[in-house]
């Protein structure tokens, strides 16, 4: 993981939510194909939207609590919180494009 991305974990996900800058969460999987063919376009927009947003990943293997507690029943999940509070999610792999219009609605 690059640096413009948080790893978080069970002990750690409540505070990184908890931001007044919104929060994406990837909810991934090592064996998840889809997971791993949108893992070079969350780096790239890590990088160039660290001004707006941040950008977090939790493997659900490692991280059984917060899948169970969030309901992930499908990856990659992405989820957008500000202030603890989720505000979108989107199931499935997404173009670069298709990131940046969701990120945006909520970076505005």
């Amino acid at each position: 993981m690059s640096e413009n991305i948080i790893n978080a974990t069970d002990a750690t996900f409540d505070e990184i939510i908890n931001s007044d800058t919104p929060v994406l969460v990837d909810y991934w999987a090592e064996w998840c194909g889809p997971c791993r063919m949108i893992a070079p376009i969350l780096e790239e927009v890590a990088g160039e939207m660290s001004d707006k947003v941040k950008v977090a990943k939790v493997n659900i293997e490692e991280n059984k609590d917060i899948a169970v507690k969030m309901g992930i029943r499908g990856i990659p999940t992405l989820m957008v919180f500000k202030n603890g509070e989720v505000l979108d999610q989107h199931v499935g792999a997404v173009s670069k494009g298709q990131l940046v219009d969701f990120l945006n609605k909520h970076t505005a």
